[in-house]
C-alpha cells in the first residue's frame, strides 16, 4: 500500500466511531461505469493513490469476451478519468484481474494473456493522468500456464508481479518478479528457499518502503505432510529474502493454513495478512493478522465478533496510516453472500467500523476488494447488478460525507429526508439504522442518530 504523510483517516474514523465503538456505516459514493455490462465484474481489484483510483473489470468484453479492462476515477468527485485497454488485448486475457497505482503510474495484470503460451500472462503500465499505455512487461522466463500478473503492486520505483502458477518447485509452486517502474526492465525474480506443488507463491504481493511481501498458500509434500502458508519478505533492491511470516496458530481447527497469505498489504512497517479460510466460527469464517515487518513478530490476530460460517473475512486486506480494511465478501447481513467490510486500528486490533452497502443485496460479494488512501476507503462488489448480473460496482467511504454519519441520503446536507431515511431504516431493521452497532434496534440507536444529526456536517 502507498505511504501517506498524515493520519487524517485515523481521526476521521475515530470521530465516526465516537457515537459507539464499531458503528455500522455505509458508503458516501457508489461507482458504476457508464458502459458496464453483464459479467464485467467491475471492482474485482481496486487501488488508490493521490486521489486517483484504478478499478479492475476482468470480465469486460470490449476487446473480446473476458478480455478485461480497467478504469480510472477521481475519488473525491467520482468522475471518470479514463478507461484503460491494452494495445494487444484479446478475449480471455482477464486484463484488470490485478491493479496498482503509484506516483502517476498505473500497473494492470492480465494473467491469462497468451504472449508466451496459453495463460502465460502479462502486465501493462499506463499514465495515470492521460490513460495512455506506457509499456507492456513480461518476465524473461515466461512459460505457458504461469499466469504472470495474477497479483501486482508498485511503490518506490519497483513493480512486483506474481506468477502463482509458475513451476519452479513443482506444479503451480509459483514465483514473483521485480521490475523497474520507469524502464520496465526486470530487476529480479524472488522465490522461497523451498517449495512444493500448488504452493502458489505469488498469490498476493505488496511493496512498501523497499520491502516486498509475497503470499504463499499451504502445500503438501509426500512424506512431509502439509507445509503451512507463509508470507515471505524480500529486499526490493536486491531481491534477498529478509523474513518469513506465519500465523502463530498454524493448525487452528484443522484448517491447514486457512489460505493465510491469499491477501497481503504493507504500510509503514506493518504487514497485514488475510486468511479467509480460517475456521474461527465453523467453516471458513476467516481471520486476519498483522506483523512487524522488521522483526516478523505477530502483532494482532483479528476476527470479527459477529463472524459466521463461510463469511470469508480476510479475502481482501488493505492498510494505510494505521487503519486496516478487511473484506468479508460472503457476510450475510444484507442477504446471502451480500458481503461487508471492517475497519480496524492496526496497532490495537480494535474494531473501528463495519461497512455495509446501503443497497446491499444477496450475492453482491461486497468486500471482494478493498483499498485505502488517507480519508478514502474503496470496496469492490463484483456481484452487484446495477448493469446486469455480476456487472459489479465500487463503493467509497470518505469521499464526501464520511465524517457526517447522519447524512443517510448522502447529499451532504442534514434535513428532513435524512430523518425520514433513518425512521424507514429503523422500522425495517436495516443495519444502517443500527447506530450503536450492537445488532439491536432500540432507543439508544435513536439517541445516537439524533446526536450525530445535531452535530451537523463539517
Amino acid at each position: 500500500m502507498k505511504r501517506s504523510t498524515h493520519r487524517t483517516i485515523c481521526s476521521l474514523l475515530i470521530g465516526m466511531a465516537s457515537v459507539a465503538n464499531g458503528q455500522i456505516i455505509s458508503e458516501d459514493l457508489k461507482l458504476v461505469p457508464g458502459d458496464g455490462t453483464v459479467g464485467q465484474e467491475f471492482g474485482c481489484a481496486v487501488e488508490i493513490d493521490q486521489g486517483i483510483m484504478v478499478i479492475g473489470a476482468r470480465g469486460d468484453s470490449t476487446l473480446g469476451t473476458d478480455a478485461g479492462a480497467a478504469y480510472l476515477f477521481d475519488t473525491m468527485t467520482g468522475a471518470l478519468i479514463a478507461k484503460l485497454l491494452p494495445d494487444d488485448g484479446a478475449a480471455g486475457d482477464s486484463f484488470g484481474y490485478s491493479v496498482a497505482i503509484h506516483d502517476g503510474v498505473v500497473a494492470v495484470g492480465a494473467p491469462e494473456h497468451d504472449d508466451s503460451g496459453t495463460d502465460s500472462g502479462a502486465a501493462y503500465l499506463f499514465d495515470a493522468s492521460t490513460g495512455a499505455q506506457l509499456m507492456k512487461i513480461t518476465p524473461n522466463d515466461a512459460e505457458e500456464g504461469d499466469e504472470f500478473g495474477n497479483s501486482i503492486d508498485i511503490d518506490g520505483g519497483t513493480i512486483a508481479v506474481g506468477a502463482w502458477r509458475a513451476d519452479e518447485f513443482g506444479d503451480a509452486s509459483g514465483a514473483a518478479y521485480l521490475f523497474d517502474a520507469s524502464t520496465g526492465i526486470q530487476t529480479g525474480k524472488v522465490l522461497p528457499a523451498t517449495g512444493g506443488n500448488f504452493q502458489t507463491f505469488g498469490v498476493s504481493v505488496a511493496v512498501d518502503d523497499g520491502i516486498v511481501a509475497v503470499g504463499a498458500r499451504t502445500f503438501f509434500v509426500l512424506g512431509d505432510g502439509f507445509t503451512f502458508a507463509r508470507v515471505y519478505l524480500f529486499d526490493a533492491s536486491t531481491g534477498a529474502q529478509t523474513g518469513v511470516l506465519r500465523a502463530d496458530i498454524e493448525n487452528f481447527n484443522g484448517d491447514q493454513g486457512g489460505h493465510f497469505g491469499d491477501s497481503v498489504d504493507i504500510d509503514d512497517g506493518i504487514v497485514a495478512v488475510g486468511a479467509w479460510g480460517r475456521s474461527i466460527f465453523f467453516d471458513h469464517s476467516g481471520a486476519a493478522y498483522t506483523f512487524d515487518a522488521s522483526t516478523g513478530e505477530q502483532l494482532q490476530f483479528i476476527f470479527p465478533a459477529d463472524g459466521q460460517d463461510r463469511d470469508n473475512f480476510g479475502v481482501s486486506v488493505a492498510i494505510d496510516n494505521g487503519v486496516i480494511a478487511i473484506g468479508s465478501h460472503q457476510d450475510d447481513v444484507n442477504g446471502f453472500n451480500a458481503g461487508s467490510a471492517y475497519l480496524y486500528d492496526g496497532v490495537s486490533g480494535v474494531l473501528m467500523n463495519k461497512v455495509l452497502a446501503s443497497d446491499g443485496a444477496p450475492s453482491d460479494s461486497f468486500g471482494t476488494s478493498v483499498a485505502i488512501e488517507n480519508e478514502v476507503i474503496a470496496i469492490g462488489a463484483i456481484g452487484d447488478e446495477d448493469n446486469g448480473s455480476r456487472s459489479g460496482s465500487v463503493y467509497l467511504v470518505g469521499s464526501s460525507g464520511a465524517s457526517c454519519p447522519a447524512d443517510l441520503t448522502g447529499d451532504g446536507n442534514l434535513d428532513f429526508f435524512d430523518v425520514s431515511a433513518f425512521l424507514s431504516a429503523y422500522n425495517a431493521m436495516d443495519p444502517i439504522a443500527d447506530f450503536t452497532g450492537d445488532g439491536v434496534y432500540d432507543f439508544f440507536d435513536v439517541s445516537a442518530f439524533l446526536s450525530a444529526y445535531n452535530a451537523g456536517c463539517p
